[in-house]
């Protein structure tokens, strides 16, 4: 594996840095000023930058190998999305940001002519917003067969209904579609009874119950909705792929989406060991400064050792993604899925202590920081789900070791 960025890369690194120090970092404060004035609306800022962004030929970075985004596999685009999830309003700039990238690609990947132009291509241009109906509150999600919720054929329409929460995006007014996922033959095989179907928020019979808080956080103007379907009729062409396709769509999204967000936990957990580090070296106590003392160099050691690896495990996940596709790198998705989350949250937690009561404030990045990473070892899969995986694929390789030196 050769982990040398190319030219392009390079020069796609240099650019979006010069973005950030430019546009980004100091609107940071603009950006969170506007949502608390305006909770549920487009924040003025982001609306300004997206086109800066654009211009700067810094848009749709993110679907890998694709005439729509800037044709980079998965292992050039990781260290541009790091960059990205160094700032909460990062990745909307430029058109990158959960859960519209996986729609994005679902749609680019499975979507008909017809459902590309009416909704990949508004998307792709940043002019409307996107959430993804899965997980429901009555069942564990975390076992996709477990979903309750019906798509039920009627002539040239489909009738939707189930209950669905942490659908994320559904609080933004611009989140015009949802791609849900419901049971169209309860009957069929397990990972077959499952369909995927697109959805407009506005149809008849979908409703908003509430938006749900993480940690005292609503993620404003985003918000994640617990969404009721009820009765809901949408014409059979919206379906996506076909019937008991499901499944096999959630793979395919899954990947790119579970990676993305470790390659943003790397830029959160970076950002967080620069402000610990300029923080430790600012502040004196007992005579010396903060840097000085053991323990919080070994915190800044390990943080940066902990960055490192996780950092590695990364690309090597993207690089297999590239090389043997999605399932060829399912291992390594699973690993660092597990491992990415759990390292920024390490980190992020050095920082906030090094910082006092300044850490667990809204005067610091950290805290939000710390409650959206939390979120990231639950979400897309808990951690005891991939790590279930890993064990299973890892005992499947000793099996057949013990079974080749049995035969010698």
């Amino acid at each position: 594996m050769n982990f040398e960025f190319s030219d392009k890369v390079k020069d796609l690194q240099r650019r979006l840095q010069v973005f950030l120090d430019e546009h980004i970092y100091p609107n940071e404060q603009r950006y969170r000023d506007e949502v608390e004035q305006k909770p549920w609306s487009p924040t003025r800022i982001i609306e300004e930058l997206k086109p800066k962004a654009r211009a700067a030929g810094l848009w749709n970075l993110f679907l890998p190998e694709s005439e729509h985004g800037a044709g980079l596999t998965n292992l050039e685009y990781a260290p541009l999305c790091e960059m990205m999830g160094r700032s909460e309003m990062g990745p909307e700039v430029f058109n990158c940001s959960a859960p519209d990238t996986g729609n994005m690609e679902v749609l680019a990947r499975y979507g008909t002519p017809e459902q590309k132009e009416r909704w990949l291509k508004p998307l792709l241009a940043g002019e409307i917003r996107s959430c993804f109906a899965m997980t429901e509150p009555a069942v564990a999600s975390s076992d996709a067969t477990n979903i309750e919720a019906r798509i039920a054929r009627d002539g040239d329409h489909y009738v939707i209904n189930g209950r669905k929460w942490w659908t994320s995006g559904a609080g933004d007014p611009r989140c015009k579609i949802a791609i849900f996922m419901g049971k169209t033959d309860p009957l069929a095989p397990p990972h077959k009874q499952q369909s995927m179907i697109l959805v407009p928020i506005d149809a008849p019979g979908v409703k908003i119950e509430r938006l749900l808080k993480v940690f005292g956080y609503d993620h404003a103007p985003h918000g994640h909705g617990e969404v009721t379907f009820e009765n809901v009729r949408i014409p059979a062409s919206n379906v996506l792929l076909g019937e008991g396709r499901g499944f096999e769509i959630a793979q395919g999204r899954l990947g790119p989406g579970r990676i993305h967000h470790c390659m943003r936990c790397i830029g959160v957990a970076e950002r967080a060991l620069e402000t610990m580090c300029d923080r430790v070296q600012a502040r004196v106590a007992f005579g010396k400064s903060l840097a000085e003392q053991g323990t919080i160099r070994t915190a800044i050691a390990e943080s940066r050792m902990e960055i490192e690896q996780a950092r590695l495990l990364t690309l090597k996940a993207a690089y297999m993604m590239d090389t043997v596709g999605n399932k060829g790198a399912r291992a390594e998705i699973a690993m660092i899925k597990v491992v990415a989350p759990n390292v920024a949250l390490q980190v992020l937690d050095r920082a906030i202590q090094t910082h006092g009561g300044a850490g667990v404030s809204q005067d610091t990045f950290l805290a939000a920081a710390w409650a959206s990473v939390r979120t990231l070892r639950i979400a897309d899969g808990p951690d005891e789900v991939h790590m279930e995986s890993i064990a299973k694929w890892e005992l499947a390789k000793g099996k057949k070791s013990t079974g080749a030196q049995a035969s010698h």
